[in-house]
């Protein structure tokens, strides 16, 4: 029997990293403090609203706040808290807002869906009306009269329905619908699908980021909207929240005089940072729900990446 062969000695692994180069090292250097210093640029002015919230009008005045509060001042916020019509003006806000986006989420997911399809007739005539409207409106005489003249003043429909389909979100969500594949209508078909089944049980749960996208769009124009309420709504039960703040920073509102009595402020301690206040209180709520939209977003962004 011959003699076993000699093995081969082990070999072992090496694990090389491969060194980055100096231009490379360079370049993230730069662009981390490029992205540093942009990130300090856009937070910097709400740190500072925020830290005027909390500042004393003396203080505001004489501009000595930069990012930190100075003499330390709750009044105002008291003053608002303090006053049940802003809770209730809140509460209105909520309603208008998960009312209106869930209907123009309703209108214009169906809208964009049917023009998206290029075999419907009439399509261009219907992307047209829809444009149409986007360079061409009748202004606000005429929209208040119509407003009026359909019984939706002094209802909370005067500042939900008008807004409520986005010419510019329509055509996002229509590109984004033609871009889906058509061979899985195809095979829906083929399967027995009816177009509604294809747009519930297909189209929309390959749209969450587009749809994401516009939840939040439409949710911060509703949040933000005062302008509207301010021409149809003579009720101070309606107000939304930016109106009724919006009153209060003007000096219109009695209801915010009463408040600001009540917690022992003087109305020119409270002007004096409203303004600081009146932005905070509004950008919180956005504030909360973005991060659980920002994922969407990255998905969005992933998917047209991949797209030819």
């Amino acid at each position: 029997m011959a003699p076993d062969a000699p093995r081969a000695a082990p070999v072992k692994a090496r694990t090389s990293r491969i060194k980055d180069s100096t231009s490379y090292k360079v370049f993230t250097v730069v662009n981390m403090t490029v992205l540093v210093l942009m990130c300090a640029v856009m937070l910097y002015p709400f740190v500072m609203l925020l830290a005027q919230s909390f500042s004393s009008a003396g203080a505001i005045n004489a501009g000595k706040v930069s990012i930190f509060p100075v003499d330390f001042n709750i009044e105002t916020y008291k003053a608002v808290a303090d006053n049940g019509a802003f809770w209730r003006s809140y509460g209105n806000t909520v309603v208008y807002t998960v009312i209106g986006t869930t209907i123009a989420m309703v209108l214009t997911t169906t809208y964009a869906f049917v023009l998206s399809k290029k075999h419907l007739r009439g399509r261009g005539l219907l992307i047209g009306i829809a444009v149409f409207t986007m360079f061409f409106n009748g202004g606000i005489v005429p929209n208040y009269v119509l407003i009026s003249s359909l019984g939706m003043k002094n209802t909370m429909w005067a500042v939900i329905l008008p807004p409520a389909l986005s010419v510019f979100n329509l055509l996002v969500m229509k590109a984004f619908f033609e871009n889906l594949p058509t061979e899985l209508e195809e095979a829906a078909h083929i399967d027995g699908l009816t177009w509604f089944g294809i747009f519930f049980r297909i189209v929309l749960p390959l749209s969450k980021a587009v749809i994401a996208t516009m939840v939040l769009f439409y949710s911060v124009q509703y949040w933000n909207d005062w302008f509207a309420a301010f021409l149809y709504l003579d009720k101070t039960d309606l107000f939304p929240v930016t109106l009724f703040l919006r009153n209060l920073i003007a000096g219109a509102s009695t209801a915010a005089s009463e408040g600001a009595a009540a917690s022992g402020a003087s109305v020119s301690d409270i002007n004096a940072n409203i303004q600081s206040v009146t932005m905070i209180l509004i950008l919180i709520p956005i504030l909360c729900v973005y991060p659980f939209v920002q994922r969407y977003f990255v998905s969005g962004i992933m998917l047209g990446s991949v797209k030819g």
